[in-house]
């Protein structure tokens, strides 16, 4: 085979585009006309894409604390009519209230319990669990009237 008869190489050459009109890609560069689909960064259909306007996570308020989780876990409340369903003189504490079925377990140990001082109380009961000041007031009462 000599060298004048090798076969033709139609090697395809890369597109230039955006170099003026009469490459053919020149102006918008094949991207069609102008409008919204032209512009890249972010496509409709991302999720935070809101036509427009202000994006929601800019308008609402930043979270506060650290990691953002809830800053301040409250107790379990309990107030002082409930403790009526356990058995009279016993001890209140959490084990008690989980045995009892009063709370769960594992909220209990997580957050912990409040006696509040809705309701009265119909027996004295020794309860070892953070009280409000008016549950300790009613508490104390009940104490006096069966100490008489």
């Amino acid at each position: 085979m000599k060298l004048s008869n090798l076969p033709k190489i139609n090697k395809k050459r890369k597109k230039i585009i955006g170099r003026g009109l009469g490459s053919g890609k020149g102006k918008t560069g094949g991207k069609g006309t102008k409008g919204q689909n032209v512009r890249g960064k972010i496509p409709i259909t991302h999720p935070h894409y809101e036509g427009g306007q202000r994006p929601i996570f800019k308008r609402l308020p930043y979270k506060r604390g650290k990691g953002n989780s809830k800053i301040s876990k409250k107790p379990i409340v309990i107030n002082l009519k409930v403790l009526n369903l356990l058995p009279k003189g016993s001890i209140v504490d959490l084990e008690s209230l989980i045995k009892f079925g009063i709370v769960d377990k594992e909220d209990a140990v997580r957050f912990g319990v409040k006696v509040l001082g809705d309701g009265q109380l119909n027996f004295p009961l020794e309860i070892k669990l953070p009280m409000s000041k008016r549950a300790l007031q009613k508490v104390a009462k009940i104490k006096d009237k069966s100490n008489s």
